[in-house]
């Protein structure tokens, strides 16, 4: 957050907060996964020294809403992938998943509310 400000080519104010997983995700507190703090951009032309590109391929997402603290989080989650997903007809797609803190957040505030992303596919 403190070099937010040197990314000039935003295309708005939305704050991702993206996990990419190296192989299939499990719904498992322990799985190990890559943590990226990231905004949309109109192009790679003028990356910040330190920063680094990263494109999101396109897919199908599930998309939740979370309203409250991020310590409630897990509520949420559990949620998806135990009641949702068992009866959606959709599987987990191997791609990122992210959340969008957009004008609605407001960090641990109980009225914030956030975006979450979750990569599906359809059952086969």
């Amino acid at each position: 957050m403190p070099r937010r400000k040197e990314i000039r080519n935003n295309i708005n104010a939305d704050l991702f907060s993206m996990q990419v997983y190296d192989g299939p995700f499990n719904y498992n507190p322990d799985t190990l996964f890559e943590k990226w703090a990231a905004v949309a951009v109109t192009d790679f032309d003028a990356i910040p020294h330190d920063m680094e590109a990263f494109t999101l391929a396109e897919g199908l997402y599930a998309v939740f809403i979370h309203k409250g603290a991020a310590n409630t989080g897990p509520v949420t989650f559990r949620y998806i992938f135990e009641t949702w997903f068992p009866t959606s007809g959709y599987v987990l797609d191997n791609r990122p998943h992210f959340e969008i803190l957009g004008a609605k957040y407001k960090n641990n505030a109980p009225d914030s509310e956030e975006e979450i992303w979750i990569p599906v596919k359809a059952e086969q």
